[in-house]
């Protein structure tokens, strides 16, 4: 699991390798952090001490607690109640989680066969939201690849009207795009299958990108291949591909959860930049591996997202990431939970896509 750079393991004083009190003011905080998580409210020295095995009086606990708060890793709302986390000790908490909480075999089967019943690659991505929401009760968010990044494996060309086609685009990734092509005159039936072929021909095996310049040529008329017969429809089908190519098509963003979110007063920002999508594709975008990424409140560049803990993923292969995946949340979300969820989605998301 990979994060940013936070302040480290916990050195409360000057010394120079961790002592027992250090190693107990670690295990406070800890059970600060845990407790907070699991009921939202201040947590005392009293309560610490009847839940945890500390294994000392509530008066060392209460110690350790001014010392952890001095140091920035607690804070006080009030004189006379508990202590709840700050941003610096979740820090401290997620770099402590050295090993992601397994799923069991019945969860990896479950998820596994709901993501397997997605017919196309959007629906995969829509039903990975839809599970990571219900099981992390989040918003997960998760990001469609780009069109042009997929290699064609075939374009059918269907006749809807006299001078109206569609072009369905099917890449190897397992994105189906759809586009509607307006002729200038009606196409003969028979002419149908001699389009696909020729568009196939130019695209098969290729991306967009490749493609661009024998896309380029045949939108412009200076394909040579095209038979005069077949070159309105030809230029006015490669002007549609030139389109799709221009279009930013990893700018679509599934979400689910929302109403998880609405609950939660702080969280306000995020529901904006949720309704823009763009901060949230933004962040997605920057997404680099496989490896599961933790960010707490100010680490979040986006100040709409300040507020909020995101967790995210990249999913696809090591050799190419398709797009970016993952939850967003309140700063004391359950972050073993959700990081052992968002991992296993994104894990069972790329081997589907991978004909695994």
């Amino acid at each position: 699991m990979s994060a940013p750079a936070g302040p480290g393991p916990i050195r409360l004083g000057p010394m120079t390798k961790a002592s027992t009190a250090d190693q107990r003011r670690g295990e406070v905080l800890r059970a600060i952090v845990a407790d907070f998580i699991s009921t939202q409210e201040p947590v005392g020295s009293k309560a610490l001490v009847e839940r945890h095995s500390l294994g000392v009086s509530s008066a060392t606990v209460r110690n350790d607690m001014a010392v952890l708060e001095s140091e920035g890793f607690i804070t006080q709302q009030h004189a006379s109640s508990g202590r709840i986390p700050t941003e610096k000790a979740y820090r401290v908490f997620v770099d402590g989680i050295h090993r992601i909480k397994p799923l069991s075999a019945p969860e990896r089967r479950a998820i596994l066969r709901f993501l397997e019943e997605g017919v196309d690659m959007a629906d995969v991505l829509r039903r990975s939201v839809q599970l990571l929401a219900q099981l992390t009760r989040q918003v997960a968010v998760a990001q469609l690849p780009d069109l042009r990044r997929g290699r064609v494996k075939h374009c059918e060309v269907v006749k809807l009207a006299p001078s109206r086609l569609l072009l369905v685009l099917i890449t190897d990734t397992g994105q189906v795009d759809q586009r509607n092509v307006d002729l200038t005159a009606p196409l003969p039936d028979d002419d149908v299958p001699r389009l696909r072929d020729l568009i196939n021909s130019t695209l098969v095996g290729h991306t967009l990108d490749d493609a661009s310049a024998e896309i380029a040529a045949m939108a412009s008329g200076e394909d040579l291949r095209v038979p005069p017969e077949l070159k309105d429809a030809a230029l006015a089908c490669a002007t549609v591909l030139v389109e799709t190519m221009l279009e930013r098509s990893n700018d679509r963003l599934m979400i689910a959860g929302t109403p998880n979110i609405v609950r939660v007063g702080e969280l306000e920002g995020v529901l904006d930049a949720l309704e823009e999508q763009v901060v949230v594709l933004r962040l997605l975008s920057g997404v680099r591996d496989l490896g599961v990424s933790v960010t707490i409140g100010e680490e979040n560049t986006p100040a709409e997202l300040q507020s909020a803990t995101v967790v995210s993923t990249g999913y696809g292969s090591r050799d190419e990431i398709l797009g970016g995946m993952g939850v967003l949340g309140p700063t004391y979300l359950d972050y073993p939970g959700t990081i052992s969820s968002v991992h296993a989605v994104a894990h069972y998301v790329s081997r589907i896509l991978a004909g695994e």
